[in-house]
């Protein structure tokens, strides 16, 4: 090993804040809605540190999370793929949704990253063959959320991660409404091969097998005042994120108002001329004979005691 390289080995696990590279501080490009927003700074920093070959994803919904894997990947060159694997159509947490979704994630695809995600669309236990063992270093478990339902995923897809890769778990925080992913995390998540964020709905990382990356051995052996630390900068970063997008959405946010403006306007001028209408037919009919003849008809109707 050469002196530069084993500064920076060395740099790696000296380093007080190993986690605050020039990689944590990269933005998406794109801030679809989305519960996995603050995670974002996290997914370009692991980006970085593991270099994977292979991301798969299962949950990809509007796609924010896969978009946030390929644009740290363009720009950290990687020369990543990322399988963005979901069926589409929706669930009981996600709820259920129209082909609309589906044609706005492949409009950003085909537009800016045709070259690293793939989608791959179908149910997660029909689409497990289509991946060898040991053939994914990054894999992103965000389907269904139900215990069950997670439990199934990371016994079907658990064998596709290589030896010193990763697994996400996204909603690890969210204990109600039918959640269970954080039950699943509690029997998985051991002491220095795994490491738990809580903000964002929770994300949990775990090791496969021989940790070989130096700053993930560091992050996974974080004590707990140096965790904190990286949980509350994480948190920093996300919360960036966070009003980047609320920033980004702005625009057709304006677009909307201006639109239910111009209708609000359109109604109240169809209202102003049905009362102008209204009050030239009173006025006309007032006006008219019949309205003078049946005068002395109304005056009387006006005298007599109520109840007759």
């Amino acid at each position: 090993m050469s002196m530069a390289a084993a500064q920076r080995s060395q740099s790696v696990t000296d380093h007080t804040e190993f986690w605050l590279t020039p990689a944590s501080y990269l933005l998406p490009a794109h801030f679809p809605v989305s519960a996995w927003l603050t995670h974002a700074s996290f997914a370009s920093w692991i980006m970085d540190v593991l270099r994977p070959a292979a991301v798969a994803e299962l949950g990809t919904h509007y796609g924010f999370s896969a978009f946030a894997f390929a644009e740290a990947a363009k720009r950290l060159r990687t020369g990543t793929t990322i399988y963005a694997m979901d069926s589409w159509e929706g669930d009981d947490h996600a709820g259920f949704y129209s082909e609309e979704v589906y044609d706005y994630v492949k409009s950003v695809v085909d537009a800016e990253y045709r070259e690293s995600i793939t989608l791959v669309r179908g149910w997660f236990s029909e689409t497990r063959s289509q991946f060898d063992e040991a053939s994914v270093d990054l894999l992103h478990i965000d389907g269904r959320h139900a215990y069950e339902d997670v439990l199934t995923d990371y016994h079907e897809w658990r064998s596709t991660v290589r030896d010193g890769g990763v697994i996400l778990f996204h909603d690890i925080a969210e204990r109600g409404g039918g959640f269970g992913v954080w039950q699943l995390w509690d029997e998985i998540a051991e002491p220095g091969r795994s490491f738990t964020f809580e903000h964002g709905h929770g994300l949990g990382v775990l090791a496969v097998g021989e940790i070989s990356s130096e700053p993930l051995r560091a992050l996974f052996g974080a004590d707990d005042a140096t965790a904190a630390r990286i949980r509350e900068d994480f948190v920093r970063l996300g919360d960036v994120v966070h009003h980047r997008a609320w920033l980004d959405s702005l625009p057709g946010e304006l677009d909307r108002l201006n639109a239910l403006a111009h209708e609000r306007a359109i109604l109240v001028n169809e209202l102003t001329a049905a009362d102008a209408g209204h009050k030239e037919y009173i006025d006309s009919l007032r006006s008219s004979t019949s309205w003078r003849v049946t005068a002395p008809l109304r005056a009387l109707g006006r005298l007599r005691p109520r109840g007759e």
